[in-house]
């Protein structure tokens, strides 16, 4: 069987048999959470509490009414708010939180939620609940749902599209979602479908995860809802590539999947918003894969939002080394490197990455040889060598001439580069320094 692909990319070392079997565990209830107001795509919360405030699980605790593209925060424990401040936050820099010192209790999420049967809801009061439940797309952009979920009236879109391809190695969280709940999964994705009033939808799965495809061939089953297996291949699992591969569209530069009558949503998203419609139960917990040769036991773990890496670690047995080791939100592709265990778990993070020895690139790094390897694995067709080096020279208007801002920053580039350039890092400062730019 041909399987359907897009052009470019690479094939790393996917290491995904160090969880890929593992059933999700729960993890213990943390005793304090840190909850940063913003853990989304646009505009940040301000809080709706205070200090010495007691708050209850699934409380919403932060959002904001001047913008669309937004999404509010909730508790993910009952207990005392102990501080609201700026602390460090796993995708870089400092985010305003809420601290919460946890009473040890917990809320069973049932039923008798907002509505049992998509058939008791209209699109409009599907977009609703999704937003008051602070969904956001879960493979890790963060984007809020319901916006995605309300394109213009212009923008006529035709098909919908489950990302269940999961390409960033190590990672296996929405793997074990598809296997274990394959049918809350197909209920959040046809929501999704009647929220945006969509008939075509496709699931795309990675042929590495032959279990997760037979879970959903077997509860789409006569339901017109097409499971495709496409190659193993990263990005596989990136918006533009799913949608060329599946519908053989191509996204034009500097536009979103709509403008080609596509929405793509994640699986976990899905499993949100099952959980937010047929239970109310906000977005305050996510499955994190917690893996890598420096993780001394690794597992799939239902973790609450606001829990430190630390705690979630140390309910993998610790990490391996007191040596040399990189404890990576996200996977060894697109992950962002700490500087501190003292970090939260968000909605965004798919998976907590720890290597150490030999997985660990090196520092140092040799001229470009313009042997144009990084060209030949870009997925979207970018110049990385060169557009890294504008960005790390701060030339940000050749920068964006030559595309930089276009660059969907997955890492290709720099693991393919001889010279073992930091490529992919050089590319993201260069759009800091371009949005810095444009706000002065």
């Amino acid at each position: 069987m041909v399987l359907k692909t897009f052009n470019h990319g690479i094939h790393p070392s996917y290491n995904k048999e160090l969880t890929a079997t593992k059933k999700i565990e729960k993890a213990v209830l943390s005793t304090k959470v840190v909850i940063p107001l913003q853990q989304h795509i646009g505009a940040p919360c301000k809080p709706l509490v205070k200090k010495g405030d007691v708050v209850t699980e699934g409380q919403k605790i932060g959002e904001t009414t001047t913008s669309f593209v937004t999404a509010p925060v909730h508790s993910s424990i009952s207990g005392k708010v102990k501080d609201i401040e700026k602390l460090p936050y796993p995708a870089g820099g400092k985010v305003l939180s809420v601290i919460i010192e946890g009473d040890g209790t917990a809320k069973e999420w049932g039923n008798g939620g907002i509505g049992l049967e998509l058939e008791s809801l209209t699109a409009e009061a599907l977009k609703h609940i999704i937003k008051e439940m602070g969904i956001v797309g879960m493979g890790g952009a963060a984007f809020p749902t319901h916006v995605k979920l309300s394109p213009p009236k212009e923008k006529k879109i035709d098909a919908f599209i489950l990302n269940g391809c999961e390409c960033e190695p190590y990672l296996t969280s929405d793997h074990r979602l598809m296997v274990e709940e394959p049918e809350k999964v197909f209920w959040g994705m046809e929501a999704m479908m009647k929220a945006i009033g969509v008939e075509n939808g496709f699931i795309g799965i990675e042929e590495n995860k032959p279990d997760a495809i037979e879970a959903l061939e077997r509860v789409t089953k006569d339901t017109g809802i097409k499971v495709i297996a496409l190659e193993t291949k990263y990005p596989q699992g990136a918006e533009k590539m799913l949608i060329k591969a599946i519908l053989d569209r191509k996204v034009p530069v500097g536009k979103l999947p709509m403008d080609v009558g596509v929405v793509v949503n994640n699986v976990g998203t899905a499993m949100a918003v099952y959980e937010a419609i047929k239970h109310s139960k906000p977005l305050i917990d996510r499955v994190v894969t917690v893996s890598g040769n420096g993780v001394k036991e690794p597992k799939n773990l239902l973790v609450r939002i606001g829990t430190s890496f630390e705690d979630v670690l140390n309910q993998c047995g610790g990490i391996t080394t007191d040596g040399e080791r990189e404890v990576l939100n996200g996977g060894p592709m697109m992950g962002i490197a700490q500087t501190t265990l003292d970090v939260p778990v968000i909605k965004g993070t798919s998976g907590i990455t720890v290597l150490a020895g030999k997985e660990i690139k090196p520092n140092a790094y040799q001229p470009c040889i313009r042997c144009a390897s990084c060209v030949e694995v870009c997925p979207v067709n970018l110049m990385p060598y060169k557009i890294g080096d504008q960005a790390r020279l701060y030339r940000l208007d050749e920068f964006k001439a030559w595309g930089g801002l276009v660059c969907i920053e997955c890492g290709c580039c720099s693991y393919t580069c001889p010279s073992k350039r930091p490529l992919l890092q050089w590319i993201r400062v260069g759009k800091v320094k371009v949005r810095e730019k444009e706000k002065v």
